[in-house]
């Protein structure tokens, strides 16, 4: 009678545990944004069950819509950039951030252009993805006061426009100049245009000499207290996903629709450019790095960037942890 009051007592637990729901991540993504390749490798390889949660991938118009979509709690995690979260944070609506990507694209000339160098723009016509604040050109900017003493503001002519519609007014040979988002600038490199400078030779030449995060997975910090192991989990999935991508030349023909790549040329730039931003560490050397960064955004940006936050919140990056959890960079606290 014992015997079989044990057995009934574990056949119960385990039924119990077998019954457990698995629980979902709802992850917002842009409907054509690189990081979906990375979704596709986390359901193609099943990665999401591997480290015990389900992926459910909803697709959103824009980073506004995305934005919106986790302030409103309709998904737990969105891709963004870190600016925003700090802005975000200035104002106590507190989120975290978790690194990505460093990919980052460059300004980019006509194949026949006689620009060789940035001391060539004055009186140029120059296309810019993302708008006045867009952080390339701030950069642009900075690197263009430091190192010739020279305003771009007041020397080129700013275009700004989408990224798509800027890439195809180079092809049509009618703008002469445009500083694009990385993917757009590999398409560039793979089409002949020519390359002036890259964002991470203009980090390089204001002393950020760290390979640093533009983008990441970004989470509300109630959501992040609430479940820990599981965004732990979503993010070792992730990680998983970008090591398969930074390995597997068979994983990138199988996703290769994915990438709309036009020709073989421009489907090996894309890889290329990929694997290059794969962000490989971040510790406290990166993040001082970051904050050095963002003083020179924030100069060159002022309130329209920041939102009146004008240092870093060293306090929003969130890493896995090799045993469970997740931890804050440089605390060292669950």
């Amino acid at each position: 009678m014992l015997i079989e009051l044990i057995s009934a007592a574990v056949l119960s637990s385990a039924t119990s545990v077998l019954a457990e729901p698995i629980p979902t991540v709802r992850v917002a993504v842009l409907q054509f944004g690189t990081v979906n390749w990375e979704m596709d490798v986390i359901r193609r390889h099943e990665l999401d069950k591997k480290y015990h949660f389900s992926l459910d991938v909803i697709p959103v118009g824009g980073k506004n819509a995305s934005a919106i979509s986790l302030q409103s709690h309709a998904v737990d995690i969105i891709y963004s950039d870190w600016v925003w979260v700090n802005r975000q944070r200035f104002n106590n609506r507190m989120f975290g951030f978790s690194p990505v990507s460093a990919a980052a694209g460059g300004l980019y000339a006509q194949s026949n252009s006689p620009v060789v160098s940035i001391r060539d723009l004055d009186g140029q016509r120059l296309g810019i993805a993302g708008g006045s604040v867009d952080k390339s050109w701030l950069l642009l900017q900075a690197y263009s006061k430091q190192t010739l003493d020279q305003d771009l503001m007041k020397s080129v002519e700013p275009v700004f426009a989408a990224p798509p519609l800027l890439n195809q007014l180079m092809y049509d040979d009618k703008l002469p100049l445009i500083l694009n988002f990385w993917h757009y600038s590999a398409r560039l490199k793979a089409k002949g245009f020519k390359k002036i400078i890259s964002v991470q030779e203009m980090m390089a030449g204001l002393g950020v000499n760290r390979q640093v995060p533009l983008v990441g997975w970004v989470f509300t910090e109630a959501w992040r207290q609430e479940n820990n192991q599981l965004l732990s989990n979503f993010l070792k999935a992730s990680r998983h996903a970008r090591e398969i991508l930074l390995t597997s030349d068979g994983e990138w023909q199988r996703i290769r629709s994915l990438t709309r790549a036009e020709d073989d040329q421009v489907f090996e730039a894309l890889k290329e450019g990929y694997r290059a931003g794969v962000q490989r560490q971040f510790g406290i050397d990166e993040l001082d790095a970051l904050e050095k960064l963002y003083a020179i955004m924030a100069r060159e940006g002022g309130d329209k960037l920041t939102g009146g936050a004008n240092t870093l919140d060293r306090s929003l990056f969130w890493l896995p942890d090799s045993e469970e959890g997740v931890i804050q960079i440089g605390q060292g606290v669950n």
